[in-house]
């Protein structure tokens, strides 16, 4: 009888102390996210970080929009640019030119300014014309330069604070992860890795996100540089136009007299 006793009493006191490690074991396999994969980690962040997870995506599908709508239109701009151009330097005259140049692109903007200059001033072509049609040339270039930066300012947004965005989720989810830590009572690496590691993900999409947005803000940059250059040569080519055609009736003068 008495050894059944002391059987029973042993059995008794290893499920005792079983029990907490049960207890311990039950409570990581709770804490353990069954999938470790991004999508995974993302379903099961906290609130905030699925925040700012969602936020850093949005901002990178934005740079990718403004990356194909720029290059398009930057495309499109910088060809008849070079189309405009090359009428400009042929031997033409103004009249001509606006003829030739229907439309809303900036070098024919240019050209129209000039045109509704000259027209303004009647069949006056003092100094003082020239001076009046850069003046609108300038005014019309600055004009076409904002338009067509326009969209690239956010990508200099993105790539500035996206990372910092990354970094606050991953601070929010390194405090919950040892606010887990002290709720669980036990120091296992299983309970901290999960949070540890959806923390991180909000860092690694932080950095998606800025980094393509400051390779293509530099090369938007680059091209709207290159079209501002053509831009340039357009504008002085509209006052070259209009200083040989100012210039004209003096020569035609002085062969009469001749």
């Amino acid at each position: 009888m008495v050894p059944i006793i002391r059987r029973s009493l042993a059995i008794a006191a290893l499920a005792l102390l079983a029990t907490p490690r049960i207890a311990a074991a039950a409570t990581v396999d709770a804490l353990l996210p069954r999938n470790l994969s991004p999508w995974g980690m993302f379903l099961h962040a906290d609130i905030v970080v699925k925040a700012v997870m969602i936020g850093l995506a949005f901002a990178s599908l934005v740079t990718w929009t403004v990356w194909l709508s720029k290059t398009i239109e930057l495309a499109r701009a910088t060809r008849l640019a070079k189309r405009r151009l090359a009428l400009l330097e042929s031997d033409t005259t103004l009249v001509d030119v606006v003829r030739n140049s229907t439309g809303h692109d900036a070098v024919a903007q240019l050209i129209q300014s000039a045109a509704r200059e000259a027209e303004l001033s009647g069949g006056i072509r003092d100094d003082g014309f020239k001076e009046r049609i850069a003046l609108r040339l300038e005014r019309v270039e600055a004009a076409m330069s904002r338009r067509i930066a326009v969209g690239t300012g956010v990508l200099a947004t993105i790539g500035a604070t996206a990372p910092f965005v990354g970094l606050f989720g991953t601070v929010w989810g390194i405090m919950n992860a040892f606010i887990g830590i002290s709720e669980a009572h036990t120091t296992n690496l299983a309970v901290v890795a999960p949070g540890i590691a959806e923390a991180l993900l909000a860092t690694a999409l932080g950095l998606v996100a800025a980094i393509p947005a400051v390779v293509i803000y530099n090369h938007l940059a680059r091209s709207i540089a290159a079209w501002r250059a053509l831009l340039g040569d357009a504008s002085a080519q509209v006052l070259l136009l209009v200083s040989r055609e100012q210039d004209r009736p003096a020569l035609r003068s002085s062969h009469a007299a001749e």
